[in-house]
């Protein structure tokens, strides 16, 4: 069951859930509210709740929509790109060979066909990104497996705006959004232990809060990162 509740420019949806407290979250990337509340909790009462963090709500909605993006890539050579939390310029090769991307020390160098246009180009970017996101991974997810006492039965990469990460609690499996591949690792790491937490409680309510707290006391931390650096040139919202 979900209502609305609207403070002039400001529309918060009301989701009722089975947890024990409220809890008020300011989503990226465009500021969007949410509050889940108890069952029983009155209308009036989550109202007055709402009323309270007014103040709270628009300055992370402020702080949201002045948050560094990144320009829309064209991939020509000295363009920045970002991987593993590092900068790195590009180097253009046009010859008449497979196209590939490699690292070269401060460099990613991209090898592509003469003429390539900026989509064939994005493609091969984004198949060497995930390349070497399929490389990191099982060994990340292996690791939570056995702290966790979970089991993984797949995981998929996507493009996605709306999170960086989707769990399917009844299948199994998780889901990945490729841009972290421009995240220090350690993020991803956060993201998969996050999503993996999800197999065992489907909600973020206060006994997955527990579990990350168990296992990966500086998740707070993590995710307070993971939103404080630069969005890519389209919309990557998160948690």
């Amino acid at each position: 069951m979900t209502e609305m509740l609207t403070f002039g420019e400001i529309n918060i949806t009301v989701t009722r859930k089975a947890v024990k407290n409220v809890h008020l979250s300011v989503h990226p990337p465009d500021g969007r509210v949410t509050l889940v509340a108890p069952k029983d909790t009155r209308p009036e009462v989550a109202r007055a709740y709402a009323i309270t963090k007014l103040g709270w709500i628009r300055a992370q909605q402020a702080k949201l929509k002045s948050q560094a993006r990144e320009s829309c890539r064209q991939y020509v050579g000295r363009e920045s790109h970002y991987l593993w939390g590092r900068r790195y310029l590009l180097t253009v090769v046009e010859r008449d060979t497979p196209p590939g991307v490699r690292l070269d020390h401060k460099h990613i160098v991209m090898n592509v066909r003469p003429g390539s246009d900026q989509n064939k180009r994005a493609a091969v970017m984004h198949a060497w990104h995930k390349r070497l996101l399929h490389k990191a991974i099982p060994a990340l997810i292996e690791k939570w497996e056995q702290r966790l006492c979970v089991k993984v039965s797949a995981y998929h990469l996507q493009r996605m705006k709306t999170k960086w990460g989707s769990c399917n609690q009844l299948a199994g499996n998780i889901r990945l959004n490729t841009e972290l591949v421009k995240k220090p690792k350690d993020l991803l790491e956060y993201v998969i232990v996050h999503e993996m937490a999800h197999l065992i409680e489907p909600t973020h309510n206060e006994r997955f809060i527990n579990i990350l707290h168990q296992h990966y006391p500086t998740w707070r931390e993590a995710r307070d990162e993971l939103n404080t650096l630069p969005l890519g040139a389209e919309t990557w919202p998160r948690w």
